[in-house]
Formats: C-alpha cells, sequence, structure tokens
C-alpha cells in the first residue's frame, strides 16, 4: 500500500504543470540617445560622486543620514518583512509536520441500551506525529513562491531607491543651504557698507553738504539689505531643520565646509538611455512588482482545479497511560484528500479577473515608471547645460556691475552726478549678486539630478554606507577621472 502511494506522488509530481501566464519582458522603446548635448566624464555613475565635491563635511553628512535616516530604516524592516512571506511561501513545497495528543475520558448511563453493564468510565490516551503535504500540481504553490520572490526583490530595490534619494537629497539640501550663506553673507556686507555710508550722510547733513532727500535715499537702500537679513536666516534655519530631518535628528545647527565657491564640481555622468532600465532601483522595482503581479494570475487560475493533499499520523494509543509506549499501542494513518471546486457561482472567476486587472496595471505602471525617469534625465541634462550658460552670463554681469558702481562712486564724489545714479548702482549689483548665487546653487543641484535620475554603481557603494556589513551587488567600478572643474 506505501509503495502505491509513494508511486502515485512522484507520478503526479512528474505530470505537474503550471497555470498562468509566464513572464515576458515587455518590450520598450528607448530614445538612441539623450536629446541633449553634453561633456559627459565617463565611468563617473559607478562611483562617489558626492566625494568628488571635495567636502568633507558633505561626506560626514552623506554617511550620517546613510545610517541614521528613518525613513531607510523603515525600508530596511519592509525588507525583512517580505523575505519572512517568501520564507513562509517557501514552506508549502515541503511536508507540514506537527504533533498532537488526545486525553479523554468517558461514561454512558445504563438507561441508553436498557441493558446493565459490567464495566465503569473509559480512559482514552493518544499521541501522534501528523504530516500534511500539498502536491502541486497545478503550479499554485510554484506560482505562490514566484510571486514572493518578485515582492521581496521589489522590496529591496525600493529599498535601494530610498538611499538614492536620500543621498541625492542630502547633497541637494546642502548645496542650497551653503547657497542660502552665501546670500546671508552678501546681505551681510552690503548692509554694513550702507550702515557706515548713512553715517556719513547723515555727518554731511548736519554741516550742510548734501540735503535731507540724499541721506533719505541712502537709508531706504540701507532698509532694503537690512530686510533681507532676516529673510536669508530664516531661510538657513528652515534648511538645517530639513537636513536634520534626513539625517534622523532634531533640528539643530549643521556642520559646514567649503563655500559654495569653492566647491570642486564633478562630471556629468555618461549613459546610454537603454542602460537607465538596468540602474535605477525605482524601474527595477516596477518590473519586480510586474513580475509578481503576473505570477497571482497562475495562483488564482489554480483554484478551478482540484488540490490533492497527502496525509498522515504516527504514533500511540491506550486506555492505560502506563501503557502508552508499549509496542501494541501503536497506530498510524495515511490518506489522502482531494478538494476541487463544483460550484462557486463566479468566486473564482472574480479571483482570476482581479489577478488579470493588477497585472495589467503593473505593466502600466511600468511602462510610466520608464517614461518619467527618461523625462527626469532629459530635465536635469537640460537643467545643468542651461544653468552653466546662465551662471557664465550672470557671472560676467556682476563684474561688470561692480565696475558701474565703481565708477558712479567717483563720478559723485567728482561732483559728476548725482546720488540717485550710485543708489541704482549699488541696488543693481546688490540683486545681481543674489540671483548668481541662486542660479549657482540650483544649477549644482540640476547636476545632483543627473546623478540621481541616471541611477548607476554609486547606489551599491551608498549602499555599503548605510549597511557596511552588506556585500557590493555591483560588478567594481571602473576607475574614474580624478579631474575637477571649478564652476565660476
Amino acid at each position: 500500500m506505501r509503495n502505491r502511494l509513494f508511486i502515485l506522488c512522484i507520478s503526479l509530481l512528474l505530470t505537474a504543470c503550471t497555470v498562468g501566464p509566464d513572464y515576458v519582458k515587455p518590450t520598450v522603446a528607448t530614445p538612441p540617445t539623450w536629446r541633449v548635448s553634453y561633456e559627459s566624464a565617463a565611468g563617473l555613475a559607478d562611483t562617489a560622486w558626492w566625494e568628488r565635491f571635495e567636502d568633507p563635511a558633505l561626506n560626514n553628512l552623506i554617511v550620517a543620514a546613510l545610517r541614521e535616516n528613518l525613513d531607510l530604516l523603515v525600508a530596511a524592516a519592509r525588507v525583512d518583512e517580505y523575505l519572512g512571506r517568501l520564507q513562509t511561501s517557501r514552506s508549502e513545497f515541503f511536508p507540514q509536520i506537527g504533533a498532537g495528543g488526545i486525553v479523554s475520558r468517558q461514561d454512558q448511563s445504563d438507561t441508553i441500551y436498557e441493558i446493565p453493564r459490567n464495566y465503569g468510565p473509559e480512559n482514552y490516551y493518544e499521541g501522534t506525529i501528523n504530516t500534511t503535504w500539498e502536491i502541486d500540481i497545478w503550479g499554485r504553490v510554484r506560482r505562490a513562491n514566484e510571486a514572493a520572490r518578485a515582492e521581496l526583490l521589489a522590496s529591496e530595490e525600493a529599498r535601494r531607491a530610498v538611499v538614492l534619494s536620500l543621498t541625492a537629497n542630502v547633497a541637494s539640501a546642502y548645496i542650497t543651504l551653503r547657497g542660502y550663506d552665501r546670500q546671508l553673507e552678501i546681505a551681510r556686507a552690503t548692509e554694513q557698507v550702507y550702515a557706515d555710508s548713512l553715517k556719513i550722510f547723515k555727518l554731511r547733513h548736519q554741516y550742510g553738504t548734501v540735503s535731507q532727500v540724499e541721506v533719505s535715499q541712502v537709508e531706504s537702500q540701507y532698509e532694503v539689505a537690512r530686510q533681507a537679513i532676516p529673510q536669508y536666516e530664516a531661510a538657513v534655519a528652515r534648511q538645517e531643520n530639513l537636513l536634520g530631518l534626513l539625517l534622523g535628528r532634531t533640528p539643530a545647527a549643521i556642520e559646514r565646509g567649503k563655500s559654495i565657491d569653492e566647491l570642486a564640481i564633478p562630471g556629468i555622468p555618461a549613459g546610454l538611455p537603454s542602460e537607465l532600465l538596468t540602474r535605477r532601483p525605482d524601474l527595477l522595482q516596477a518590473e519586480q512588482q510586474l513580475i509578481a503581479a503576473n505570477a497571482r494570475i497562475g495562483v488564482a487560475k489554480a483554484l478551478y482545479f482540484p488540490r490533492v493533499s497527502l496525509t498522515g499520523a504516527y504514533g500511540t494509543a491506550s486506555i492505560h497511560s502506563d501503557r502508552l509506549f508499549d509496542g501494541p499501542s501503536e497506530v498510524w494513518r495515511l490518506g489522502g484528500n482531494v478538494l476541487a471546486p463544483i460550484f462557486t457561482f463566479g468566486a473564482i472567476e472574480g479571483q482570476v479577473r482581479a489577478s488579470e486587472a493588477q497585472q495589467r496595471q503593473a505593466l502600466f505602471a511600468y511602462r510610466q515608471a520608464i517614461l518619467n525617469a527618461f523625462r527626469d534625465v532629459e530635465d536635469a541634462l537640460i537643467s545643468t547645460t542651461k544653468g552653466r550658460d546662465q551662471l557664465a552670463a550672470q557671472t560676467r554681469q556682476v563684474a561688470a556691475l561692480t565696475t558701474y558702481a565703481q565708477l558712479a562712486k567717483l563720478q559723485y564724489d567728482a561732483g559728476k552726478t548725482g546720488y540717485l545714479q550710485v543708489l541704482d548702482a549699488d541696488r543693481t549689483l546688490f540683486d545681481g549678486q543674489l540671483s548668481r548665487v541662486q542660479t549657482q546653487a540650483g544649477t549644482l543641484v540640476a547636476l545632483i539630478d543627473v546623478y540621481r535620475a541616471m541611477g548607476g554603481g554609486w547606489v551599491d557603494k551608498a549602499d555599503m554606507i548605510a549597511n557596511p556589513s552588506a556585500q557590493p551587488q555591483a560588478s567594481a567600478a571602473a576607475p574614474a577621472s580624478q579631474t575637477s572643474t571649478k564652476m565660476n
């Protein structure tokens, strides 16, 4: 009997099939090149690009964020959750073994059969090892395991996406902070210059060399610079609070390093559009979610077919507790269960229909994610290249405005022009300086967005910082050029 059951099990396993569609990677049209032409530095996508700013303070902030950020810790815990789900799913491949025991005592009244009995209450003792094993004929367990594995990989890519975003966000927030710091310096320096000028003009007014109109003009310009100071002080404080949140800390002062003018600027990473599909964690996550949804169709379709399970038990039973483990008390059971749907009134059909709809949703989401990725790269490249052009023009403008302000002051001292021209030159220079710093910070943030949008092996390096005990998932990156350029 046992041999026949064993042969039956082997035959069922050999003839088993897997229902549901097999996953086929969708065909995605990718542009041959990027629309924006730029000078690239090959290999930078696989390097720790933030170190190329050559600012130890920035490096320290990124290390702290990768090890303490709460969103990243949540994402890591979510990976552990899906690892547990996969472990649960895999357990269905194997027999489920448990233990059971029964202790009972029963008796019945003599009036039931209307005959007297010559025995009293009966005791019963039983201890068994039980096992149940579902024969995966239709691939329900295999499809469920396939889906669970894809969901685990998707959660891992989601964690890596947090690593990518966190690194870029910290760098961008730090650059923005240094931009605000520089604008605050300009506002304070300008306010001090106007304060000194106001003192001189008040003295001149006392001795009758200048009119009250000119004093009021200087005072008005002084207040313009003065009111800009609290504006940038507030911006600095808010930016420090943002960095504190990214670091997983309460609001506090943030460590500073080099000024925004002293930062070395890394080149733009090279890469073809088609490589984006294997670089960005969010695209890999979307594909794994599509694989999981595809496998869930097979899980739903398997419900149409009978579920075959083998059951067995082995143990001992006796009416005497002291004889429970004697040889004659051995008991065993071996059998099989078949559970097949007959009338479900559309329940299974509804599950299949829902799983197919979820697969289509995942497919459309995957395609949309790819389109968004291409747009992100193009936007970042445009912002970087055009931002550099704008910054160069503003740098020349500031130089011209500086000359204009100096000449206007000389002409006023020589009595050739009124002070209104000096005020106009100073005001225009002040606005130009602030605008240039804003463009400078924005261009650097756009460069960081290029790395964010393209992804690359640098995510593995950031991941190693977040989890030093982990092994890099990508091959060793090619050595990158050590050349860096200064942004004027």
